[in-house]
């Protein structure tokens, strides 16, 4: 099965995670729209070889706890919350397996060496990419 993790916002966190080989088929950072067209291009390719796909798509809407911030942080917390109702909306649309995952039950904001320690991936990647990555790593 592949594993497919999206963090999402303005910049989107993408991580696909084979669980048979257990290893990442990639990390990488993407716009929602690119991110919705890698995803069917994994879709794709799943049926044409068996395989199954499945997202992880963190919703900020399940958050639970607000701390003191800023007007432009709350106004970016409403896009990222309309984001994942996008995505739940497309993969329904799309018949497309999805969990939509708290921000708590997630490990975000891995600095990048404890992200390297923790997956063995080496290549340089973006905070949202990882977190996206932690969402599938080692299912």
């Amino acid at each position: 099965m592949i594993h497919i993790g999206i963090d999402t916002g303005v910049k989107t966190g993408f991580a696909s995670w084979d669980s048979e080989k257990r290893h990442f088929m990639e990390i990488v950072t993407l716009t929602i729209t690119q991110a919705m067209e890698k995803v069917l291009i994994y879709r794709n390719f799943g049926l044409t070889t068996g395989s199954e796909i499945r997202l992880y798509i963190e919703d900020a809407r399940l958050r639970k706890w607000f701390g003191n911030t800023g007007r432009e942080k709350l106004q970016g917390a409403g896009s990222v919350k309309r984001d994942a109702h996008i995505w739940q909306d497309w993969c329904r649309e799309h018949e497309i397996d999805c969990l939509m995952v708290a921000p708590k039950n997630n490990k975000t904001k891995m600095n990048s060496e404890s992200f390297k320690r923790l997956t063995g991936w080496r290549k340089a990647v973006s905070e949202h990419a990882r977190d996206a990555a932690c969402m599938v790593y080692g299912r």
